[in-house]
């Protein structure tokens, strides 16, 4: 559970722009904020110039409240709560370089995917992994695109935890003029939500670059949030929950459609005619939709439930196939 401190000290891990994006919005509240930043040319620049060099530079920054390091041990042992904003592929590989104790440690994770090794959530991993009580783990979710937090457009952001009080406490260190903070205890449906409709914005990105227009869009994305409400619902972890609210359908439906979506970006690249690899090698950010994909794969194998879409864009990024023809087998498919 959150200590009582007054303030509790906040450790940020991840250089990116979600994690930039989150930086400048505890800095709203905090005197001083410990963040993992790998690069010591970034730090450096950060110092300087008060932004990110690589992203988000119109977020402005304050170094004088910022305790800056590349070593995780450092910045993770004097904070309260951590918040994670590495990309899931690379999530594993950066703890195995912790040394400090998680035991008093209250988790936040704002990964929005998956970690390939094992296919758990992040979540299940602290838990499971380093042993962190549910009680101890938050998840920050919504359709957030850090792009608009950066020049501090409207944004709902909601946070998950077992116990009301954590994320009562949690919102309110986020909360300002341009971000309003929702409570909710579905830590399960929240990651899996986030993780779903990264699959889902691929396919909306393939679709785009192969010509289909609004109209079909549309039904694309109906069709897909009523998967993301049958894995949701009908998986071992079911819960009430009401999928129609924003970390649900509004974290999908931006995620689909902004310019902002990384993942569909992604899926645009796929649908032109790139590969995986070349498609990545050009990005310059993560797409957590192609590692989500081969997860949520290998997780409904258990379950058996109908996933048409999802399992279209498996095969697109693993199995090769033609997104031509997997797109236009769907359209049979689609209601």
């Amino acid at each position: 559970m959150l200590k009582h401190h007054q303030s509790p000290r906040f450790a940020m891990i991840g250089n990116g722009s979600w994690a930039t994006a989150l930086t400048k919005l505890l800095l709203n509240h905090e005197d001083l904020l410990y963040w993992f930043v790998r690069d010591d040319s970034m730090i450096a620049h950060i110092q300087k110039y008060r932004h990110n060099p690589q992203f988000l530079r119109s977020a402005t920054l304050d170094p004088a409240r910022l305790e800056m390091s590349p070593d995780i041990n450092k910045v993770v042992a004097p904070a309260d709560v951590v918040v994670l904003c590495i990309p899931s592929a690379f999530l594993v590989g950066e703890l195995r370089k912790l040394t400090v104790s998680l035991k008093d440690k209250f988790i936040v994770s704002a990964v929005k995917g998956i970690i390939p090794e094992g296919n758990l959530t992040v979540a299940e991993y602290f838990n499971r992994q380093h042993d962190v009580p549910f009680d101890n783990i938050g998840v920050l979710s919504g359709p957030s695109h850090a792009e608009e937090v950066a020049i501090e457009r409207l944004t709902y952001l909601t946070f998950s935890c077992k116990k009301k009080e954590n994320a009562e406490r949690l919102a309110a260190h986020f909360s300002c003029s341009y971000v309003k903070t929702r409570i909710s205890n579905d830590i399960y449906g929240m990651e899996y939500a986030a993780i779903l409709k990264n699959i889902y914005a691929i396919a909306t990105g393939i679709a785009h670059s192969l010509g289909y227009g609004d109209n079909f869009l549309a039904v694309l994305v109906t069709n897909a949030f009523r998967e993301m409400k049958g894995f949701l619902n009908n998986s071992y972890h079911s819960n009430t929950r009401d999928t129609t609210h924003s970390p649900y359908l509004g974290d999908l439906l931006v995620t689909c459609y902004s310019q902002f979506s990384r993942n569909r970006t992604f899926g645009a690249m796929i649908g032109k005619g790139y590969s995986v690899t070349s498609a990545q090698a050009e990005m310059n950010m993560i797409a957590e939709g192609y590692y989500a994909s081969k997860c949520i794969y290998e997780i409904n194998k258990k379950y058996a439930i109908k996933m048409p879409i999802a399992d279209a864009v498996y095969r697109m990024l693993y199995e090769n196939a033609s997104p031509a023809a997997e797109i236009q087998l769907l359209t049979d498919f689609l209601i």
